[in-house]
């Protein structure tokens, strides 16, 4: 316990006052000395000394501003660390399904044919919205853990730094579905930005990049280099879930197609690479939104391992409790008061 105004203390002893003084002068009765003493008017008097000196003690108290300084506590639970790495080009804007031939009655310059496109258009869900509902739902599901946000396409920006405060993370994700994303994916710096949050800050249980990205990139041998030992020596593991567009090529090679044909993939270059990681890796190809469901309820079976981290427990006033406290003693005078016989009837 901590106050704000210590000095206040000093005049504690003043609250003995009423212990000390009489109860003041007796009713003229010539027969009182002559009464036998009565105990239960004795200790009633006892009690409202009392209660006047613990109502100034509690004044006293309250007036030095006593609190609860703010601590940490130590908390062990189940989750990890994330970082969630989004994907903010403009092709999380397109949709998952697959192109498909328009009906017959939809096809031509005509109001059927414009009905029909401006109902897909409502009723399609983007990549990057889907990822983002989901990714709000795995957060809500994880009390536990700490989140941190980055969202990429030309440069990384990072968005939130670790909390476990929930609105703070639900504000950021839904706060990339504003506006339409630009044309280049540079994952490498993004996955560069992913790491820095784990900088200086103590291992404390498990550690995850989760990239969300419909794309590739080829990562210079210098960039490679570098990503290796920082995620080596920060013992950080990857997740990748990848959100595979109509049409393209998927993380693994066809059985017919070449090894020039598979080098020339950037998504195919990157998942190799990520292979050969020391850390952990796992990846995830969803085509659809019901697979990028499977691939986040997968991701929160796997990581719940035991986990420690701090609180801060805010301070508390404790003042108020003094208040309240002096409040009953004060009403407990002034009931006796209205009670008291001034003058014989």
């Amino acid at each position: 316990m901590s106050f704000d105004d210590p000095w206040l203390l000093w005049l504690l002893p003043l609250a003995a006052l009423p212990l000390l003084g009489s109860s003041g002068p007796a009713l003229s009765n010539g027969w009182l000395a002559q009464a036998p003493r009565d105990t239960a008017s004795s200790a009633v008097g006892w009690v409202l000394r009392v209660a006047a000196a613990l109502a100034l003690a509690l004044l006293l108290w309250a007036l030095a501003g006593p609190h609860r300084p703010e601590t940490t506590v130590e908390r062990i639970g189940q989750g990890a660390e994330i970082v969630l790495v989004l994907d903010r080009s403009r092709s999380m804007d397109q949709s998952f399904a697959a192109n498909r031939p328009a009906p017959a009655a939809a096809r031509g310059t005509g109001p059927e044919a414009l009905d029909y496109y401006m109902t897909q258009i409502r009723s399609r869900e983007s990549k990057g919205q889907a990822a983002r509902r989901l990714m709000a739902e795995f957060t809500r599901q994880r009390p536990d853990d700490r989140f941190a946000l980055v969202v990429f396409s030309t440069l990384p920006m990072r968005v939130l730094d670790f909390t476990q405060r929930p609105e703070a993370v639900q504000a950021a994700i839904a706060a990339g579905n504003v506006g339409r994303g630009l044309s280049e994916t540079h994952i490498g710096r993004a996955l560069d930005a992913a790491l820095d949050p784990f900088e200086d800050r103590p291992y404390t249980g498990s550690r995850i990049v989760m990239l969300v990205s419909d794309g590739g990139d080829r990562l210079d041998p210098d960039t490679r280099e570098r990503l290796t030992h920082r995620l080596r020596k920060l013992r950080v593991s990857v997740y990748w879930l990848y959100l595979r567009s109509p049409n393209a090529a998927g993380l693994t090679p066809a059985a017919a197609d070449s090894a020039a044909a598979a080098e020339s993939v950037p998504e195919m270059m990157l998942h190799r690479w990520f292979q050969g990681l020391p850390t952990p890796y796992r990846a995830y190809e969803a085509a659809d939104v019901q697979a990028l469901q499977h691939a986040i309820d997968d991701v929160n079976r796997l990581e719940k391992l035991p986990i420690a981290h701090d609180e801060l427990i805010p301070r508390r006033e404790l003042a108020p409790w003094g208040h309240g406290a002096a409040l009953l003693a004060v009403l407990l005078l002034l009931a006796a008061r209205c009670l008291e016989i001034r003058r014989w009837q």
